[in-house]
C-alpha cells in the first residue's frame, strides 16, 4: 500500500507570531511546511527546529512581501525545495505576513499608505499569482485579514482598508480558481495578544481590558485561537467552504 503523501503548506511570515502558531498546529496535523521570514534568520531556524522535532519536513526561506520584484526568484526557490522533497507542487498557501500601523487618518502619510498597500494587498496579490503554477489542483489559499475590516477603530484606517481589499480579492480568486478546485477563503482574526504592532494589546492593560469588555466570550484572543482556526480551515473536510470570510474574534463588537 502506498504511503499517504503529507500536504505541504507555505506560510508567509511563518517564523513568528500567529504564523508560527499556525505552523505548529499544522505540523501536529501532519503538514510539511515552508515558512518565510523577512530578516530574523535565527528566529526562523529556531521555529524550523521546533517543527522538525514534531517529525515534519520544514524549509525556511527569506521573503519581503513588500518587494514584488523578488517573487519570481522566490517561486523558483520554492520549486527547488519541493524538488528536494520529491514534489512538484504544494497544497496550501497562507498569506499571513504583515505589519500594523496605528496612525490617525489625518496624520497618515502617503509613504505609510503605500507601505500598507505593498505589504497587505499588492504583495498577496502578486505573490499568489507567482506561486499559482506550484499550487496543486484541489488545494487551498487562505488570506489573513483582520476584524478591522468589519469594525472600525480610530487609527487603523490604512491597515483596515487594505485588509478589506484582501477580502474582496478572496472572492475573486475563489471564482477564478474554481475550475482547478482550489478553495480560497479569508480568516479575519480579532484582537490577539502577540508582539504584533509592538505588542500594544499585550502591554497596555487598559486597552486589553476594553477589548475583553467588547467581546462576548469575555477575554482577548490568544495565538492558539487563530492557529487552531487556520488548521481547521485547511483540513480535508472543509474544502467545500469557499469564497468566505471567517472571523475569529470571540464575537468582538457583534
Amino acid at each position: 500500500m502506498d504511503t499517504p503523501v503529507s500536504p505541504v503548506t507555505l506560510i508567509t511570515g511563518g517564523s513568528r507570531g500567529l504564523g508560527r502558531n499556525a505552523a505548529t498546529h499544522l505540523a501536529r496535523a501532519g503538514h510539511d511546511l515552508i515558512l518565510t521570514y523577512r530578516s530574523q534568520s535565527a528566529e526562523a531556524e529556531a521555529a524550523a527546529a521546533e517543527l522538525q522535532a514534531l517529525g515534519r519536513r520544514v524549509a525556511v526561506l527569506p521573503l519581503d512581501v513588500a518587494d514584488s520584484g523578488s517573487f519570481a526568484a522566490f517561486a523558483a526557490r520554492v520549486r527547488e525545495v519541493l524538488a528536494g522533497w520529491g514534489r512538484q507542487q504544494f497544497e496550501h498557501l497562507v498569506n499571513n505576513a504583515g505589519t500594523g500601523l496605528h496612525v490617525p487618518f489625518a496624520q497618515t502619510t502617503e509613504a505609510q499608505l503605500d507601505e500598507m498597500y505593498r505589504i497587505h494587498f499588492k504583495g498577496p496579490y502578486l505573490l499568489t499569482q507567482a506561486l499559482l503554477p506550484l499550487i496543486a489542483d484541489g488545494g487551498r489559499i487562505l488570506n489573513i485579514s483582520s476584524g478591522l475590516a468589519r469594525f472600525s477603530v480610530p487609527g487603523t484606517s490604512a491597515y483596515g482598508s487594505m485588509k478589506g481589499a484582501v477580502e474582496v480579492l478572496t472572492r475573486y480568486l475563489a471564482r477564478e480558481l474554481g475550475e482547478r478546485r482550489i478553495s480560497v477563503n479569508t480568516l479575519a482574526p480579532g484582537a490577539i495578544e502577540t508582539d504584533f504592532g509592538g505588542g500594544r494589546l499585550r502591554e497596555d492593560r487598559q486597552l486589553n481590558a476594553w477589548v475583553a469588555s467588547q467581546t462576548p466570550l469575555g477575554r482577548v484572543g490568544q495565538p492558539d485561537d487563530i492557529g487552531g482556526a487556520v488548521a481547521a480551515l485547511l483540513e480535508p473536510g472543509t474544502a467545500w467552504i469557499n469564497g468566505q470570510r471567517i472571523e475569529a474574534s470571540g464575537g468582538m463588537l457583534v
